[in-house]
């Protein structure tokens, strides 16, 4: 059984006078997550604490579950169990975010991304909608394992913007893919391998949008313990300037 220890911090950042950001962390249920809501007032918290409990509340529910189990959506052949519960969370949140904001105006247009990750049976899975990230750490070298879903993530795979120059773009907050209501979000779904020693990031834009690659991976290298890797990392991201509220769960595989 695979055994992992864990840490998470989330800050506001340096020039939000909220966090509209929200996390999960249920070692119990091996469920993992890392929401950064968007939409006025306070619509992107809402959005994010939604997707959050939704998915949570799902992957407790279905901890028991096996393929015959009635799903609210057509179960994927092409994923495994652990895979297809994550998808059935998102979409379920998805739908549960359009029903809200039908019954209030006031968090109409509210969003939010999610990145996950689930230790069940079998392989680790990711799963995520937006541009928070999940990224391996593995004997010091450091891997993005998630695509950003939005308009600076596609010109750097066209090979139009580089990292850097993505940092800086005015359009590096458009994303274009969220949990917005509406149709049943694509969901990128991957199983994982992963190692004893191996650690695991989990972040939103806060940090990835303003920290680089090469720093996060020294951060993480250099760091004794999970909670200091954290606390680093939120620390590197408002001495880039903190634009954005900031969320870090930083994960160890102890026993793989």
């Amino acid at each position: 059984m695979m055994s992992l220890s864990s840490a998470v911090l989330s800050h506001p950042g340096l020039r939000r006078e909220g966090n509209e950001d929200a996390y999960c962390r249920r070692p119990e249920i091996g469920l993992y997550m890392v929401a950064d809501g968007m939409g006025g007032h306070a619509a992107g918290e809402v959005a994010a604490r939604m997707a959050v409990e939704i998915v949570e509340t799902f992957i407790h529910d279905t901890k028991e579950a096996d393929v015959n189990t009635t799903w609210p959506f057509p179960y994927d052949t092409a994923l495994t169990l652990d895979g297809n519960r994550l998808k059935a969370a998102f979409r379920l949140a998805n739908r549960r975010l359009s029903t809200a904001m039908e019954a209030d105006e006031n968090l109409r247009g509210m969003a939010t991304t999610v990145a996950a990750l689930l230790v069940g049976r079998g392989q680790p899975v990711i799963a995520h909608v937006g541009d928070s990230r999940v990224y391996l750490w593995r004997a010091g070298k450091l891997q993005q394992i998630t695509e950003d879903h939005s308009w600076v993530g596609e010109q750097i795979r066209a090979g139009v913007l580089s990292e850097s120059d993505a940092r800086r773009h005015p359009w590096r907050n458009v994303v274009t893919r969220a949990l917005s209501g509406g149709e049943d979000p694509d969901v990128d779904i991957a199983a994982i391998d992963v190692l004893q020693g191996d650690r695991l990031l989990l972040c939103s834009d806060g940090l990835s949008g303003v920290v680089a690659p090469e720093r996060l991976e020294a951060i993480i290298t250099e760091s004794p313990t999970l909670e200091v890797t954290c606390q680093a990392l939120v620390d590197a991201a408002n001495a880039a300037g903190g634009p954005d509220n900031i969320t870090v769960a930083m994960l160890q595989v102890d026993v793989a």
